[in-house]
């Protein structure tokens, strides 16, 4: 499996081919006409045999449901992950609940451990924040405070224009929230890695898991803990791999994936971050499809 390769394809979905066997990472491949994206349709997916959906939002589910039932593929996400495809017409037999803990068996060399994550704090802005922005304030908000805050930005999106008015609509599941964030450790027999698809983690979760490679999300305001972080963007992914060490971080989620409310990331201050805290982590940033060979020349650990 030495020619394992991760194609990305947007917002925070890939697709990770390891000999025979293919793993998507989320499921958002479809874009609101004019935006960037792979060049491609979740209808063009021929082959999955797994499906890993990080949380239940539209632009990280939608597209699963379709893959699934067009390849036969198992969806393994969260118990709302589960009722949104069953109700969009997944059969039982296909769909994997898990809440963290969880050790699923891929292929007979291949294994995918679950823990519990967070989400970023979507609430706390309205377009995503440079990864050089500082941001500061918003400590110990409570829950319907948040969620108030989040019902006002779920309506200023319906005022970004019709083409992603008409996106919204197609791509919307009844997804009850996020209905709990979600990371995955990969164990294979060249290399192991890590994907979290939002800017959120709990650090005594991730502290001591050592992936060889961390797929981070690097987009809007980072969630330690449960608070946002106080700071920059750049920042918090610095500490999420300091807490890793991994020797490969992969950035997902920032491109402009929704115009008017994403933005293409500049990297740049995650790289020198980087350069900082964990010097020993290379950043790999990646054009749509480009079958990147992820564990190519890993060092032994």
């Amino acid at each position: 499996m030495t020619s394992a390769t991760l194609d990305w394809l947007g917002c925070a979905t890939f697709r990770l081919i390891l000999g025979k066997l293919v793993v998507f990472l989320d499921a958002y491949i479809d874009r609101v006409d004019g935006a960037a994206g792979p060049g491609m349709s979740a209808n063009d997916v021929d082959h999955a045999d797994w499906i890993l959906i990080g949380h239940s939002h539209f632009d990280h589910l939608w597209g699963a449901e379709r893959i699934a039932r067009r390849t036969g593929a198992t969806i393994v996400g969260s118990y709302e992950t589960l009722r949104v495809m069953e109700a969009q017409g997944v059969p039982l037999s296909q769909l994997m609940a898990v809440s963290g803990g969880e050790r699923i068996e891929l292929a007979e060399d291949v294994s995918v451990t679950v823990y519990p994550s967070l989400h970023s704090c979507v609430w706390s802005h309205q377009q995503f924040p440079e990864a050089d922005a500082v941001c500061v304030g918003d400590l110990h908000v409570s829950y319907q405070e948040q969620m108030r805050r989040l019902g006002d930005l779920v309506q200023w999106l319906q005022t970004l224009g019709p083409e992603v008015h008409r996106h919204l609509q197609a791509s919307f599941q009844g997804a009850r929230g996020d209905g709990q964030a979600l990371v995955y450790l990969l164990e294979s027999p060249d290399g192991s890695l890590l994907y979290q698809d939002t800017s959120g983690y709990w650090s005594g979760i991730l502290d001591g898991l050592r992936p060889d490679v961390a797929i981070l999300a690097a987009a809007g305001r980072g969630n330690i803990d449960g608070e946002p972080v106080q700071g920059t963007l750049a920042q918090f992914v610095g500490q999420q791999v300091a807490l890793l060490a991994p020797q490969r971080a992969v950035l997902c989620h920032h491109d402009d994936w929704l115009p008017g409310f994403s933005r293409p990331i500049d990297t740049t201050p995650i790289r020198d971050e980087l350069h900082w805290v964990a010097p020993a982590t290379t950043l790999v940033t990646m054009p749509y499809t480009s079958a990147y060979r992820v564990f190519e020349n890993l060092s032994g650990r």
